[in-house]
């Protein structure tokens, strides 16, 4: 198994998560409910969506502790996949009405402290069932809230014209264990809408000084984790932040790598936007 899953960054996740929420819900009190975040939601709706997703997970990990369950249906977990993530998104807002900025950030505070109490002691490799048939680590599950948590809180903050920075140690923990973790544990139909995938093989290695080195081979559409080898077709050297941004549609390509926070190097490097076709996220 590839996936790093250790002590180290467990407890880096945990401590991450909870110094990001406390930051998050300190910007929601300085926010009106009816702020524009995006052309289609205020800030209170995005902070509700992290909401929903903070509650959902201590469900999925602690149901008999949850007094509160969101109406989730398993088809609708089941049945999402990247391109139909914005669809769920939408039914969860639904089912979670709540858009007072204050009490967003109450309810988002004690989801998540209840999320990290009830796996203090839990092991972070436990497989668990995602979105998509997919099934991804609990490290992974946390390291998903906290990048929500830091895409949603730059999103925020940016109408509010506040300041609001993640450094590249505190974004990595949703590549090296959320995005690694659910492609080898089994990503499911969560990739499925691309259209024909590129035929035969091609491996992207990713670099970065706070991740440990791995690479992800496509054949024929297929996403496996490797360990590195000799001459993959791309060598990608990333800074956690950025990349995480990129993947999100915060930031373009372009400027990711002009900005020198990605580099891309390898003797194929012209293959790798066919790779992130297949491997994408929603932005």
């Amino acid at each position: 198994m590839v996936v790093r899953l250790t002590e180290e960054n467990w407890a880096a996740t945990r401590k991450y998560l909870r110094g990001t929420g406390d930051r998050f819900a300190e910007l929601l009190t300085s926010a009106g409910s009816g702020t524009k975040a995006t052309a289609t939601w205020t800030v209170t709706d995005m902070a509700a969506h992290v909401a929903t997703l903070a509650r959902m997970y201590h469900q999925m990990v602690d149901p008999a502790g949850c007094d509160d369950p969101l109406a989730v249906t398993d088809d609708l977990v089941r049945s999402t996949i990247v391109d139909t993530v914005d669809t769920a998104n939408e039914e969860l807002l639904r089912l979670f009405p709540e858009r007072d900025p204050g009490v967003l950030a109450d309810v988002l505070l004690r989801d998540v402290d209840r999320l990290l109490t009830a796996t203090r002691d839990a092991d972070p490799a436990m497989a668990l069932p995602w979105l998509g048939g997919s099934h991804v680590p609990l490290g992974g599950l946390l390291a998903h809230l906290l990048n929500e948590l830091q895409i949603h809180g730059r999103d925020i903050a940016r109408p509010l014209r506040r300041r609001w920075d993640v450094p590249p140690q505190e974004a990595a923990p949703f590549f090296e264990m959320f995005l690694v973790g659910v492609t080898e544990y089994g990503y499911g139909r969560l990739l499925e809408g691309h259209g024909p995938a590129p035929a035969g093989r091609i491996t992207v290695e990713f670099r970065s000084d706070h991740t440990a080195p791995v690479v992800m081979a496509m054949t024929d559409g297929f996403v496996t984790v490797e360990e590195p080898g000799d001459r993959p077709d791309v060598r990608l050297f990333f800074d956690p932040t950025a990349l995480n941004l990129m993947l999100f549609g915060r930031i373009g390509r372009a400027q990711a790598v002009l900005s020198r926070k990605i580099v891309i190097r390898g003797r194929r490097p012209w293959v790798l936007p066919a790779f992130l076709r297949i491997v994408r996220l929603p932005s």
